[in-house]
């Protein structure tokens, strides 16, 4: 889900906001006396979602809000993503969303984009693990003609020949800028060992991928992906279910699934024997600190106190890696970690860049803090000012009618309920300390996480012995 995964990367005046300065200066920080308390946490205000499937299969729910004048859309597709890439097509799921916009056997890029400003609104589309999120909006009295466009974007995007030549040489380029961060090489580093051979570690595009992809593979899996009866339509803004479900019908009833759908993705592991690995980099002056181990799905009973755990850990500003690899030691300019919860599995995951000269230490940091977490019980105060912190944040992601959209989209694809986008908050305030140190012990031990670094060897390899033996790669 877009909200919950990425409070893991909430911002420092996002905190500030959602805790009025408590979150950022720390657990032990306290509010001045002449300061009212804080009051309780408001409700997200969640409309009743209408909800219709067409003869098709497609999904449609309308959710009525009075905020701006627009209407949004956001069309879900499930097994479209990253992990209905194959073992030789790494990535290509990003390159795939980013051209269903640029032409259907109707109107060119162009067309589509000046289309879509007429309507007083955009287009576009991304792809995630799970799917792909083809979203829109347009003012209310251009509702009908930007959902008709949205339905030909969908049904009959045609994948020019110059387009996916152009987007296959931006992507070759891109991925050059890519290949010289050592956080990409982590990441992909991390993701192996975490998911071995499953499709969510292969979420990074390669230059053989890249190089692979035709316009008639495009269109190929085009037909695979995009399909009505794997599809979620929402439609939210100022406009009324009976309208929307009619607009709906009109636009996407006659879409058709044709040909094999691609198959769903298999379970990812929820256990991998730790590894220890290090990726040389000529020269690096710092070294890329990455911990990890595969986790959950965000369907399993224990997502919500295991991500609350994760947020404890290294959510935020004040999260314990933060203060303690950043405020404490100074070893980092930001050191994060959690949960990242998908449909078919999830991770453990933390990090930081650090000098090469504490690369040692700042691992012995990390397993210190994860440790912790297990060890002891999250206090009190420290515990309430992370809910709140976890609780403003969502209130205010899914102020914007744009974002409910997301949020509801992408809890579908991950196969949470409708209802779980007003259930989060009041659950996330439900959760116990003893709770949080239950998925502590399940989830963070120190012992089970695989530990990668990025940078030159030779220049750390002495502060690495104790941590094990690492396997070099390039």
């Amino acid at each position: 889900m877009r909200i919950h995964n990425n409070l893991l990367a909430l911002s420092t005046s996002l905190a500030l906001v959602c805790a009025l300065g408590t979150a950022v200066a720390g657990p032990a920080a306290k509010l001045p006396k002449q300061l009212p308390p804080l009051a309780a946490d408001k409700a997200l205000p969640v409309p009743q979602i209408a909800q219709k499937t067409l003869a098709n299969g497609l999904q449609v729910w309308v959710v009525p809000r009075k905020g701006l004048p627009r209407v949004d859309y956001a069309l879900a597709v499930r097994s479209a993503g990253y992990a209905s890439d194959g073992p030789d097509a790494s990535g290509f799921a990003s390159l795939y969303a980013g051209l269903l916009t640029q032409g259907t056997a109707k109107r060119n890029a162009k067309a589509i984009a000046e289309a879509a400003q007429g309507y007083g609104g955009a287009i576009g589309a991304n792809a995630l693990n799970d799917g792909v999120l083809l979203s829109a909006n347009a003012l209310p009295s251009q509702a009908e003609p930007m959902m008709r466009l949205l339905s030909e974007v969908a049904q009959q995007a045609n994948f020019p020949d110059a387009e996916v030549k152009l987007a296959q040489a931006n992507a070759l380029q891109g991925l050059k800028v890519s290949q010289a961060q050592p956080s990409f090489k982590a990441t992909r580093a991390l993701l192996k060992a975490t998911y071995g051979d499953h499709p969510y570690a292969r979420s990074q595009p390669t230059e053989a991928a890249i190089s692979a992809v035709t316009a008639e593979k495009v269109r190929a899996e085009h037909v695979r992906r995009f399909r009505p009866d794997r599809a979620l339509l929402i439609v939210t803004g100022r406009i009324g279910a009976e309208e929307g479900f009619k607009l709906a019908e009109a636009a996407f009833g006659q879409w058709k699934a044709s040909g094999e759908a691609i198959a769903d993705a298999s379970p990812a592991r929820a256990n991998a024997d730790p590894q220890r690995i290090f990726v040389q980099r000529d020269g690096s002056v710092q070294s890329a600190v990455r911990l990890g181990r595969p986790a959950i799905a965000a369907t399993d009973a224990d997502y919500l106190p295991a991500q609350l755990a994760g947020i404890v850990l290294g959510g935020g500003f004040s999260s314990r890696l933060m203060q303690n690899l950043r405020e404490d030691k100074g070893y980092t300019y930001g050191a994060r970690g959690g949960l990242n919860a998908l449909r078919d599995g999830g991770s453990i995951q933390a990090s930081a860049d650090v000098r090469n000269e504490v690369t040692g230490a700042a691992i012995s940091e990390f397993i210190y803090e994860f440790g912790r977490l297990n060890d002891y019980p999250v206090p009190a105060q420290e515990l309430e000012d992370t809910k709140r912190y976890v609780a403003g944040g969502y209130l205010i992601g899914n102020q914007l009618q744009s974002s409910v959209a997301a949020s509801l989209a992408s809890n579908w694809l991950y196969g949470l309920p409708p209802e779980f986008l007003g259930e989060y908050v009041p659950k996330i305030r439900a959760i116990s300390a003893e709770q949080v140190q239950a998925m502590a012990k399940k989830y963070y031990a120190s012992k089970d996480q695989s530990i990668v670094v990025v940078g030159d060897y030779k220049a750390v390899e002495g502060q690495l012995k104790e941590y094990g033996e690492f396997k070099l790669e390039k």
